[in-house]
């Protein structure tokens, strides 16, 4: 959930949202957390915007329905979520989209398309978007994104370690490996602590030492450790990152609000 107050100020509050440029103008929304509405500023001259959510738990979309350019019918917006056997994206999403939890309907987004994203590769504007599912309660996706200039993954909820003994084993029974496989960048939750994952096995996060060793093995360059817990102080992030071991040849930037890292 947000959690915006003085013990949040440093790393912020808002919940799940990330902007991505590329050297051409385009740009990626990645999730519609509270965080979303940041981006909205720096989008008044759009005339497309995509937007990849990873699931549709409310902190990952709760920035939505007041997005303001999506009410804009100028401007075409294309949302792109997890396919599910049951319902379409537009059928779940409008669970939240419509009365009594929101005064707007789906309907009356005119401009808006809907995409059910399945595990495979996809061209958007100048990027090649690659989706795979990942280990999170309910159908989640992780996003591999790469243009000319390198590549980054983002998995902001997710849970590589579930089920392995010794989660150094074989990459191939690694939830997300080869999301995060040599990227530059890799966005990835780092909720809790390992006293705190003990007793939240299967919950779908990471401790900051499971999110380590991924991008580590993987050989990633850069770790954005992500989706702080709501109950943990800066001072508690602050501590749980001075006590992280973070190998040689891995660099660890610690996400927060305002954070930009350009590849």
């Amino acid at each position: 959930m947000a959690r915006a107050g003085p013990e949040t100020i440093r790393f912020g509050g808002d919940t799940a949202s990330v902007e991505v440029r590329g050297d051409d103008g385009g740009v990626l929304l990645l999730d519609a957390g509270s965080g979303l509405l940041l981006a909205a500023a720096g989008l008044q001259e759009a005339t497309r915007i995509d937007l990849l959510v990873t699931h549709l738990h409310m902190d990952h979309v709760q920035g939505l329905g007041f997005f303001p350019q999506l009410r804009q019918a100028e401007v075409e917006t294309h949302i792109w979520g997890p396919i599910s056997t049951t319902e379409t994206l537009e059928e779940r999403l409008r669970r939240y989209l419509s009365p009594p939890l929101f005064p707007v309907r789906v309907r009356d987004l005119k401009a808006v398309r809907m995409h059910d994203v399945g595990p495979g590769t996809y061209e958007i504007g100048p990027f090649r978007v690659t989706a795979d599912l990942i280990i999170h309660p309910g159908s989640t996706l992780g996003f591999r994104i790469e243009d000319e200039r390198g590549t980054l993954a983002y998995l902001p909820d997710h849970e590589p370690a579930l089920g392995q003994t010794d989660f150094r084993a074989d990459p191939r029974w690694t939830s997300g490996f080869d999301l995060v496989r040599d990227a530059d960048v890799v966005i990835h939750d780092a909720q809790y602590t390992p006293e705190e994952y003990e007793a939240r096995v299967g919950w779908g996060h990471s401790t900051l030492a499971h999110a380590i060793t991924l991008a580590a093995r993987a050989g990633a360059k850069t770790l954005v450790p992500f989706h702080h817990d709501p109950e943990h102080s800066d001072d508690m992030i602050d501590r749980m990152l001075a006590d992280a071991d973070v190998p040689d040849g891995l660099e660890m930037v610690p996400g927060k609000t305002g954070l930009e890292i350009e590849v």
